[in-house]
């Protein structure tokens, strides 16, 4: 099991200004077609930059369709003891369907 949040959460989150922290974990050339914002740091280096991932806000870890957001997601809470960590359900992808359909029109 994993923690996930709902595209239209985290726009709520983003409305209310809810303090948490975003992470896009899409390698480069992904992140130049679009971005919703956030901390990028590729999937192949996630493990190496825990130091930059918060325990004290909720994290929301983010990819095209959330496959490999729940892969490091699984990861950080089974074998690095975050419990603070989200998925993004499907992704920018989704995000894009359902939130702002822009983000890919604008690159």
């Amino acid at each position: 099991m994993i923690n996930e949040i709902t595209v239209s959460q985290l726009k709520h989150w983003q409305d209310t200004q809810q303090s948490f922290q975003l992470i896009d974990i899409r390698e480069d050339e992904e992140v130049a077609l679009g971005s919703i914002g956030g901390e990028h740091i590729p999937m192949a280096r996630v493990l190496n930059h825990l130091d930059k991932i918060r325990k004290d806000v909720p994290v929301v870890v983010h990819c095209n369709s959330g496959k490999r957001s729940s892969a490091v997601v699984y990861t950080l809470m089974h074998k690095h003891q975050y419990n603070n960590v989200y998925s993004l359900c499907g992704g920018i992808q989704a995000y894009a369907a359902e939130i702002n359909p822009a983000i890919f029109q604008a690159y």
